[in-house]
């Protein structure tokens, strides 16, 4: 059978991020995807033209419509009254959280009220929460990234996976915090290519795997590849073709 994922989160018109790169992701991995929407946007790669939350009874009745699911993946969720009812909707699987909390251009995807919602209502729900630098300064205080991510797993949170993609570093780094001891370390090149809803991938991707039966670090590691071989495409396609033979 196909594992089921249930993936939470905004619609982008561009189809480069949100539900639309989560569904590519989870049935090319061959996952049967459902969803639940909770904003309708209108993107483009230069920014969010518009936001439009759907009712939280709403997004509450697309999760119970979607049954049993093997994993959920969480993105955008809009307000705090979104996440209230994710909240209590939530069904009984491994939970990836994205936290979406701007988009790729800066728009605010989600205001603080509904952050401080999701901290003290999801973090304990969460399987693992896969914030970007600045979603992981947003999400705690200013301080080493080993203590921000322990005030994370002290509310509930059973791991984190701190991702180095706006790092200035030669490499890409991702690090699995999941223990007491020190992270475990995912390095790879970075690529030529600017993509949006690359967070997206990975998580939904990592979700997959995990309904699939993966432990989590090689759940990530597939997640990873899933992601690298988007970005190999990418860079493919920027590339200009050759100069023809004289």
């Amino acid at each position: 059978m196909r594992p089921r994922v249930l993936c939470i989160g905004g619609s982008d018109s561009g189809g480069g991020a949100g539900l639309a790169r989560d569904i590519a992701t989870a049935t090319g991995m061959g996952a049967h995807a459902c969803i639940a929407v909770t904003a309708v946007t209108a993107q483009t790669d230069a920014g969010v033209l518009a936001s439009h939350p759907v009712p939280p009874e709403t997004v509450a009745a697309q999760i119970r419509a979607a049954g049993r699911v093997d994993a959920v993946k969480m993105g955008m969720l809009a307000s705090a009254a979104i996440v209230e009812a994710v909240a209590a909707a939530l069904p009984q699987a491994p939970v990836v959280l994205d936290p979406v909390l701007a988009s790729s251009s800066g728009h605010p995807l989600l205001d603080p009220q509904g952050v401080a919602a999701l901290l003290r209502l999801l973090l304990p729900r969460v399987t693992l929460l896969t914030p970007n630098l600045p979603e992981l300064q947003a999400l705690t205080t200013p301080g080493l990234e080993a203590a921000q991510v322990q005030t994370l797993r002290d509310r509930g949170c059973a791991a984190v996976l701190v991702k180095g993609g706006h790092a200035e570093t030669a490499d890409c780094e991702d690090r699995l915090y999941a223990a007491r001891r020190g992270p475990h370390c995912y390095s790879g090149p970075r690529y030529p290519a600017s993509l949006r809803g690359t967070g997206c991938t990975l998580a939904s991707a990592i979700a997959v795997a995990l309904a699939r039966g993966e432990p989590l670090p090689r759940a990530i590691g597939t997640a990873r590849d899933v992601l690298r071989a988007r970005f190999t495409e990418a860079a493919s396609v920027d590339k200009p073709p050759p100069n023809p033979d004289p």
